[in-house]
């Protein structure tokens, strides 16, 4: 399943990372990704095999110069995956969480994966 290899290889990157969104007094830095959308690939006679995702990935940590570099190790494991074909469909938006003081890194990629 793509979102199972997705979580792998966010890993690869970052210990911490949460679908949707992070818990209450999650350490930083994490991950947090979000489906988004995509563009179905169901026909009249049948499917392609093919699974189109938009994701949004957002990196958290306490700078900003942290989160971005957390943000493009990402964009380059999440482009050299061989469980799916990814490629940034953005680049990075600032964001920042004022409760907090977290700095993120806002990036979408859209996402080819087999449909299972």
């Amino acid at each position: 399943m793509m979102e199972a290899d997705l979580v792998t290889v966010l890993k690869t990157c970052c210990p911490r990372v949460y679908p949707d969104f992070a818990p209450a007094g999650a350490a930083l830095p994490y991950v947090v990704y979000q489906h988004i959308g995509g563009t179905p690939q169901r026909y009249v006679d049948g499917g392609s095999g093919l699974r189109h995702t938009m994701l949004q990935i957002n990196s958290w940590a306490t700078t900003r110069g942290d989160s971005l570099t957390l943000a493009r190790a990402i964009e380059t494991a999440l482009c050299a995956a061989t469980a799916f074909t990814a490629k940034p469909d953005s680049e990075p938006i600032g964001d920042l969480d004022d409760d907090t003081e977290r700095r993120g890194s806002m990036q979408d990629f859209s996402v080819w994966s087999a449909r299972t």
